[in-house]
């Protein structure tokens, strides 16, 4: 196929129609529109650990108001399944997806390429996400986009573009090296030789809730930790993930880079260790306003206690490690209470790792508000905030420019 799309013209016809972030993971076949979006300031690029990660990141930034794109080549698809599925899909969060098809069937391709190649429409078939080849032709790439972005507002669904070997001609990468952050510090709010826990979960969320403003927005994950919280307080300030675990602090991320003022995630240990990069793109693009809250009850509670490797992991070395401007452990509620509350006034991001104990609350419910309807209170309650004085910026003036790093 001959070359014939510019990546500047393929993130034009983005922007124009409102697509303000591109995340993902890079493919070859992707080079000129990531090029193109890393050279944009007019976008918001984030270069993700995997592709689950971006679409997570790509959820937080629509639930903040935001037009986001995810890239990756179809191997990564396989990635995204888990959040599309049990994310995107129950909760009606548009995402537009720009996927590659490697292992196109009858071209040459890598091994690796050729199950995915072969099977990769029907999968999108299968999971209910509707799809289009972007042709060559750059008069026909505006209905294109057009479609897609229909096909967004018609069905509240995320929609793939595909894109072959040879539509998109190569672009030169100009992209400035990302800074290393001063190392951050550790810190203690309970006495040296603290030893224990904190206290149940529901003790945790509820003395976490004291700590926080009422409108003050809130991501948990998945399982007995956002069923607690909906028992405890339901919020419209609250979004609980009904799936995509490990994709909370994703969430909160996305967030974080679209909308000032705090935002805080509350994840677990099994959930943390399964997308353990989120910690990496976290401290790459520091969001000022993110509080990682971390309950590590080193088992999968939701799901009979079956021991995680959480007991081996020190995660707050790992959220320095990874740039994370401070990060704490705590033993005591009162101890979280003072790590919130610290964290609230200092720049992030930060994390609060607290030790609890296994078990949930006796004859636990679920969510009763379906996740559809969380999700839109969710991002009416982020558009509320923004629009009293003293809350910060309106999201029409945010500046794209500033996620590229630090």
């Amino acid at each position: 196929m001959t070359w014939q799309l510019s990546g500047d013209e393929f993130l034009v016809g983005l922007r124009h129609r409102g697509a303000d972030l591109v995340t993902g993971v890079p493919c070859s076949f992707l080079t000129p529109v990531i090029n193109a979006a890393i050279a944009d300031t007019q976008v918001a690029f984030v270069g993700a650990a995997s592709e689950g990660e971006a679409v997570g990141i790509a959820v937080g930034w629509w639930l903040a108001g935001g037009s986001p794109v995810v890239m990756g080549q179809n191997s990564g698809l396989g990635n995204m399944i888990n959040p599309l599925t049990s994310l995107t899909a129950p909760t009606g969060i548009p995402v537009l997806i720009l996927c590659t098809w490697r292992g196109q069937p009858r071209l040459r391709d890598e091994p690796q390429h050729e199950v995915m190649g072969r099977v990769m429409t029907d999968l999108l078939d299968v999971i209910g996400v509707k799809w289009q080849l972007v042709e060559g032709e750059p008069d026909q790439l505006g209905g294109c986009l057009d479609r897609a972005f229909a096909s967004m507002r018609a069905t509240s669904l995320p929609h793939c573009l595909i894109l072959r070997k040879g539509v998109i001609a190569d672009q030169p990468l100009r992209q400035a090296a990302l800074e290393r952050p001063e190392r951050g510090r550790l810190l203690a709010t309970d006495p040296p030789g603290s030893h224990g826990v904190a206290g149940s979960r529901a003790q945790v969320l509820d003395r976490l809730l004291a700590a926080l403003p009422d409108d003050a927005p809130v991501v948990a994950t998945t399982g007995k930790t956002g069923r607690e919280l909906f028992t405890i307080a339901d919020r419209p300030a609250h979004f609980y993930l009904v799936g995509a675990m490990g994709c909370a602090s994703a969430v909160g991320l996305g967030i974080s880079l679209r909308r000032p003022g705090p935002v805080i995630v509350i994840d677990g240990d099994g959930a943390a260790l399964m997308k353990l990069g989120n910690f990496a793109t976290i401290g790459a693009l520091a969001p000022s306003g993110l509080i990682h809250v971390l309950l590590d009850n080193q088992v999968h509670d939701s799901t009979g206690g079956q021991r995680t490797s959480a007991g081996v992991v020190s995660f707050p070395e790992v959220a320095i490690g990874c740039g994370y401007r401070t990060a704490i452990s705590c033993v005591s509620l009162g101890g979280l209470e003072r790590a919130v509350t610290d964290a609230l006034a200092s720049p992030g991001p930060h994390l609060v790792h607290v030790r609890i104990t296994a078990g949930s609350m006796p004859d636990l419910g679920r969510p009763t508000v379906r996740p559809y309807d969380v999700a839109r209170r969710f991002r009416e309650h982020l558009a509320r905030s923004l629009e009293r004085p003293g809350t910060g910026t309106p999201t029409d003036s945010y500046q794209p420019a500033a996620v590229h790093g630090r």
